[in-house]
């Protein structure tokens, strides 16, 4: 860990510096175990066209088309947020875990040397692989801590290239977030880690975050659309919300409104700045009662899908939400869901 002096340095220098494309993500922790929710915006300059599947458990799955690779058959089934029908942005699996990623212009990954055989995992089905292996963050952090991998992945929208840092968290409450910086994987966990969002690392930002609190939320809080500043508004209100006894119907609104403030404008754009880009679309998952809420930007209603009431089993179809005409989509839409082939991944 690196000393405070060091992470003073890096916030100032973020401060200056950090200009991200924006996302965010805030965890609800209420007072028990009985209320987590993992809330989410996804912005961006271009429409990412955005389909949600439902995977059952038993599917035989790999990390990469060949090669050195990991092959698995998922243990658990998961509801899916899908991008360009290629690669999974987000998903929650039946045993309540939610798995995020996030951009991070400063992601550096780990390859895996030419000719060895160190297994190598593609971005695109990335927070699949977890989703399917774990049921909870320290399942999940044991196995990173003793496998080693290199990382794949696609450009996309006209050549970026895929620069993410992911959250994880449990029904317990506790977030595990994964960034890679100069190519090691660092991991962080904790019940504190509510707020992630974009550049600098976790450990600058929280360094940042400090100054915030110095000033004191009551008083000033920076209104700005960059990574920092939207950290900073998702941190305060999130400690700043009631919390005690709230049930799952109370966190919900809550939760949604920081998610609002935490968003950018939608049509909104910085002139020369390409990267500061409007939300696109907002989630919400809700671990216990296993629900994976979900609002388009240029939509009026909010719609969700109810794992509890899907069959997950081994050898249930793929189901599949297509959301090209979601302007009706309201309430639960477990019924709108048909039977699909799985998505190809963009090896």
């Amino acid at each position: 860990m690196k000393s405070i002096k060091t992470l003073t340095l890096l916030a100032a220098a973020a401060l200056g510096t950090a200009a991200a494309y924006p996302c965010s993500r805030v965890v609800f922790r209420g007072d028990s175990t009985d209320v987590v929710m993992v809330g989410r915006t996804l912005d961006w300059r271009t429409p990412i066209p955005t389909n949600i599947y439902v995977y059952p458990a038993g599917m035989k799955k790999t990390s990469m088309p060949s090669g050195p690779r990991f092959e698995w058959t998922s243990k658990y089934g998961s509801v899916l947020a899908v991008g360009y029908d290629g690669g999974v942005t987000e998903g929650m699996n039946d045993r309540g875990l939610a798995v995020n990623g996030l951009f991070c212009k400063l992601a550096e990954y780990k390859e895996a040397p030419e000719g060895s055989d160190m297994p190598v995992m593609s971005m695109a089905v990335f927070v699949s692989y977890f989703l399917d292996n774990f049921a909870t963050v320290d399942e999940a952090e044991a196995w990173l801590k003793e496998n080693e991998f290199g990382i794949a992945g696609k450009t996309f929208d006209g050549g970026t290239v895929s620069l993410l840092h992911w959250a994880m968290t449990d029904p317990t409450g506790k977030t595990l977030i994964l960034e890679y910086d100069h190519k090691e994987l660092k991991l962080y966990a904790s019940k504190d880690y509510q707020v992630m969002t974009n550049d600098p690392t976790f450990p600058a930002m929280m360094s940042i975050d400090h100054y915030w609190e110095q000033v004191g939320g009551q008083n000033f809080l920076p209104g700005g659309v960059r990574s920092t500043d939207r950290f900073t508004r998702g941190n305060y209100f999130i400690h700043h919300v009631p919390v005690n006894g709230a049930t799952s119907d109370e966190a919900l609104p809550r939760l949604a409104t920081i998610m609002d403030n935490v968003s950018v404008p939608y049509g909104y754009e910085v002139p020369g700045s390409p990267n500061l880009s409007s939300t696109q679309w907002r989630s919400i998952s809700d671990l216990n009662r296993k629900r994976y809420y979900f609002k388009f930007a240029d939509a009026l209603g909010t719609f969700y899908i109810d794992l509890g009431d899907l069959l997950l089993r081994p050898g249930s179809p793929v189901l599949k939400l297509d959301t090209s005409h979601h302007a009706d989509f309201f309430d639960c839409v477990n019924n709108r869901l048909k039977e699909s082939e799985p998505f190809k991944p963009m090896w």
